[in-house]
């Protein structure tokens, strides 16, 4: 994007920025295009929004007003950076065809992975902490940003009708098909736990790439990627950092032999989690928090093997088997997770109680 398209962008902001500023791309995100916009000593992010991946932009800042205006963002101990308004006091500036927001921007270090306990630590507190907070957040008046975005058991049916379509399929994808639609208990369990777990303000993209750290990576300076906020369970929010924390090795790894689910790095997630959520948990979910890991696994496994069946038309990948190789990831990790369950079971009654 050329200086001259970007300050047009500008121009829609009370700003002095549109006049002078220098700007340059930013981050490496895979969604939305983003800049890095400097002027006079301040700092801003431009971004460019993805209508493909998120198609009710008007629903995202339905609920990003929703939460700005019922919850005091001031009591939390990080920022929540929303979308600044602009000149028309709406959050999403269209230009030329596009949508374009802008944002303060929030000096720190972030992270791909962990390099130490206390940063999962910190992670999962700032996730709790933000829960609690939201705790005044009327989730009635959430839209769904992403309708039935975490629901496991509609992932199930989906891969179920696309593998029973098929025609022929090779003994590889069937033996994952197998695996995954051999799931019944744990669907059967987050059936019940739907039944009776309260309805919460989630971020429900809970990976620790969404923390800004302090750069003496002390503490949390802001909890981003605010697109998908809505009304959900906690054991989503947990779920995903278990998930994507407690693996030994990525979810794009090949290295089959050494996908593992890491137990030290969960005992810190959950102690993490549950001091931010305890005034706020019900027994029943500090319960779910068990199988949290579980679901998440299991819905992203769903996820990929049933893009690769329908021939890669979702995510994005660097070779046609990248989504096979990703849900076998996921089946390991996995089949890790709940052999570890016994052990688990000890820690959560140590760390909540119940």
């Amino acid at each position: 994007m050329i200086k001259e398209n970007v300050a047009s962008i500008l121009a829609a902001y009370s700003l002095s920025t549109s006049e002078d500023f220098t700007y340059s791309i930013f981050g490496a995100g895979l969604i939305h295009g983003t800049y890095l916009i400097e002027s006079e000593g301040s700092k801003f992010i431009l971004q460019e929004f993805n209508k493909g991946v998120f198609q009710f932009p008007e629903r995202i800042t339905h609920n990003q007003r929703q939460v700005k205006s019922q919850g005091n963002d001031g009591l939390l101990p990080f920022s929540l950076p929303l979308p600044i308004p602009n000149s028309d006091g709406k959050l999403i500036t269209e230009w030329k065809g596009k949508l374009f927001r802008l944002f303060e921007f929030v000096s720190g270090q972030t992270i791909q992975e962990i390099s130490s306990l206390d940063q999962a630590y910190l992670a999962a507190n700032a996730y709790g902490v933000f829960a609690e907070w939201g705790k005044d957040v009327d989730t009635a008046q959430l839209k769904e940003c992403i309708p039935d975005f975490h629901r496991l058991d509609l992932r199930f049916a989906k891969l179920y009708q696309v593998a029973a379509g098929k025609v022929s399929i090779t003994k590889d994808d069937q033996a994952l098909v197998d695996f995954y639609l051999g799931q019944t208990d744990l669907i059967a369990s987050y059936q019940k736990f739907r039944k009776t777990l309260p309805e919460r303000l989630t971020h429900n993209d809970t990976k620790i790439n969404n923390l800004i750290f302090s750069n003496d990576f002390q503490k949390v300076e802001a909890l981003v990627d605010l697109d998908t906020l809505m009304s959900g369970y906690l054991m989503y929010d947990f779920g995903d950092l278990v998930r994507t924390v407690s693996c030994s090795v990525p979810e794009t790894s090949q290295k089959w032999d050494e996908i593992k689910f890491e137990i030290p790095v969960f005992e810190h997630l959950l102690k993490g989690y549950w001091e931010g959520v305890k005034t706020l948990a019900t027994k029943e979910e500090a319960a779910s928090l068990l199988i949290a890991g579980e679901v998440m696994t299991c819905i992203m496994g769903l996820r990929f093997l049933t893009d690769h069946l329908q021939g890669n038309i979702y995510y994005k990948v660097e070779y046609s088997e990248q989504n096979f190789h990703r849900a076998k990831n996921q089946m390991l990790l996995l089949k890790s997770l709940q052999a570890a369950q016994p052990e688990l079971q000890k820690i959560l009654k140590l760390v909540t109680h119940f």
